[in-house]
């Protein structure tokens, strides 16, 4: 049975699963924290920070600690970058990937979700990474979908403008569907034979090569490593916007959402169930998770006096910082009392279902303005914080997951560990009195498991990426006008040009058009259009 499905009858309540969200960075969703006595947000670099971690939430029953990650500074804020670097607002920012395996080492249930980009690597790249990162946790990892978006980050690779918001979510679908080829496709599971007296480990007859020719990647390659335990990963995907959701209906198991509503949220749930009906899938096999943050004392009044005690040591201007690159909106040219509009995003490059969210009211937020922004963006991010005893906290939760129709939480911190400390100590015990939690989980579940039940390590069958399973595997056909042979010809003349351009991977002049788009990933070589 799911870990989230309700036992003891229909009037039981479902489980939900609980996440901690945190980021390998100083000023995650509340900037200025660091200055509390005993928060040890400035110690990420360490690795005693997230080992000790791992092994907190492990003692928790948490079902994973999802990671988030970023590629570029936020510079929407008076259009510079400054007001991140000084406020240590998500700056500076180390590799998430690096610690799981530590953590891994001393945790059995654990699960890790890591956030990466389908826009700054090569899908073989990151099906090696999520490859081995799925062996070395026995199957406890997950991948968080994005697709990119801030300039600063593209810049700094080289690309001038970042790809258009649709566009990017096309790019990743053809990304997935690389990447499905390689962790599904490639391998059949009679690969490995450890024929001793005739000196084979494998057998290269059961080990396809992917041709892949598409739109935006050519491949041709077997996938270099062995399957992990999951063989993909299981799959997050952040943002509600049309093309995100879109991209979810196919591709998530669970969608991370942010919203200072569950009535707001609601409809976006919604939406993106029917779409996953209609592509063949069991609407209810997508867990969404909301972002939530937790300010727990043993009484209301303790858990206020907390909250107020953290006001004195937030960072307004970090929060700003945060909300303006969010939503392409520099907040900082806008009258203290007048309405924030969606018109007052100038900036093109932003998380569109983020900035729709927090320019949309509600009965908890009736108008945003700058001053309304000021006084809530810096503890939480500008996403529903619960403030109370566990049992008001518990409330709160109840209410989202009725109204809102989530199935779990990403619980972010306003200090760590301290926060975690708390929805260990005192929330996981009173959503297990409530029903809502599972008393304990088996040991030694993968993270697709500890959603799906026992026995589900694998994509459902009802899962797009099924498609290219081994057994039943189809070559797609080139993208049209495109061969093998004429792919790898642009793709060598590519790369010839850009290395006597310029020396490196990268052209100065205005792309082909279309039809004419060569065979490497375009975003790799070139610079994107100005829009």
């Amino acid at each position: 049975m799911a870990v989230n499905e309700p036992q003891g009858g229909p009037s039981a309540k479902k489980h939900i699963l609980i996440n901690a969200f945190d980021m390998s960075t100083i000023g995650h969703l509340s900037p200025g924290q660091w200055k509390r006595p005993g928060d040890l947000s400035t110690t990420k670099r360490r690795l005693d920070y997230w080992i000790d971690l791992a092994k907190l939430l492990e003692k928790g029953d948490i079902n994973a600690l999802f990671l988030a990650d970023t590629y570029g500074g936020y510079d929407t804020y008076q259009n510079s970058l400054d007001d991140c670097i000084r406020r240590a607002a998500q700056w500076p920012m180390t590799d998430p990937t690096i610690p799981i395996s530590a953590m891994a080492a001393v945790t059995k249930n654990l699960a890790f979700g890591i956030t990466a980009s389908t826009s700054f690597e090569p899908p073989f790249l990151l099906a090696k990474r999520f490859s081995t990162l799925d062996h070395m946790t026995e199957g406890r990892i997950g991948w968080n979908i994005v697709t990119g978006w801030k300039k600063s980050a593209f810049k700094a690779i080289g690309i001038d403008y970042p790809i258009d918001h649709d566009e990017r979510y096309l790019q990743a679908d053809e990304y997935m569907r690389v990447l499905y080829k390689l962790w599904e496709g490639s391998w059949s599971d009679k690969a490995i034979i450890a024929d001793a007296a005739n000196d084979a480990y494998f057998d290269p007859d059961q080990i396809r090569e992917i041709k892949h020719h598409g739109k935006y990647y050519d491949l041709d390659s077997r996938h270099i490593c062995d399957p992990s335990p999951q063989r993909t990963p299981f799959l997050f995907q952040a943002g509600t916007s049309e093309a995100g959701s879109t991209f979810a209906s196919k591709h998530a198991e669970a969608i991370f959402v942010s919203s200072h509503s569950p009535k707001v949220l609601r409809p976006k749930v919604d939406k993106i169930r029917a779409l996953a009906a209609k592509e063949g899938r069991d609407p209810r096999s997508i867990k969404v998770f909301a972002t939530f943050t937790t300010i727990i004392g043993r009484t209301d009044e303790e858990a206020q006096q907390k909250y107020q005690e953290l006001l004195k040591t937030a960072s307004t201007i970090g929060g700003l910082v945060l909300f303006s690159g969010w939503t392409g909106i520099d907040i900082s040219k806008i009258p203290l009392d007048q309405d924030i509009t969606a018109e007052d995003s100038k900036e093109a490059n932003k998380i569109t279902s983020i900035m729709s969210a927090f320019t949309t009211t509600s009965e908890e937020m009736p108008k945003w303005t700058p001053r309304v922004v000021a006084e809530k963006a810096s503890i939480g991010g500008l996403g529903p914080v619960g403030v109370g005893s566990a049992q008001t906290v518990a409330d709160q939760m109840e209410r989202w997951v009725d109204e809102g129709d989530v199935d779990g939480f990403n619980i972010a911190h306003a200090t760590t560990p301290g926060t975690f400390e708390e929805v260990v100590e005192l929330l996981i015990p009173e959503l297990r009195r409530r029903g809502m939690y599972p008393e304990k989980i088996e040991d030694g579940l993968t993270a697709r498991e500890k959603v799906y039940g026992k026995g589900q390590a694998k994509l459902r069958s009802d899962h797009s990426g099924s498609a290219y399973k081994y057994d039943v595997y189809q070559e797609d056909a080139p993208y049209p006008g495109k061969t093998p042979e004429a792919a790898g010809k642009d793709a060598e003349a590519e790369l010839s040009q850009a290395t006597a351009t310029t020396g490196a991977a990268r052209i100065e002049t205005e792309p082909e058009a279309e039809s004419e788009r060569p065979g490497l990933p375009r975003h790799m070589f070139k610079q994107w259009p100005k829009p």
